[in-house]
């Protein structure tokens, strides 16, 4: 679904309201953080934080090489 928001002047800033019915879809609030992300194709906000993912693949990739370590550490 497409949806254009526009860009207005709150106060010092520039902010974009959004349709109800959106925040309510995607369990969004006054206060909730979303990131914008930069993509080859323009813009994405996603409440999903991009550099968690990564954390995670660093650290399946580490898990994966030391797994007998982790193991006796665990103990």
């Amino acid at each position: 679904m497409t949806r254009t928001l526009t860009l207005r002047k709150i106060g010092n800033s520039i902010g974009a309201t959004f349709p109800k019915e959106v925040l309510d879809r995607h369990g969004l609030k006054e206060g909730s953080t979303l990131h914008l992300v930069e993509t080859p194709d323009g813009l994405t906000l996603t409440p999903y934080d991009p550099d968690f993912e990564d954390a995670i693949v660093a650290y399946e990739d580490v898990a994966e090489r030391y797994k007998n370590a982790l193991r006796e550490l665990a103990k």
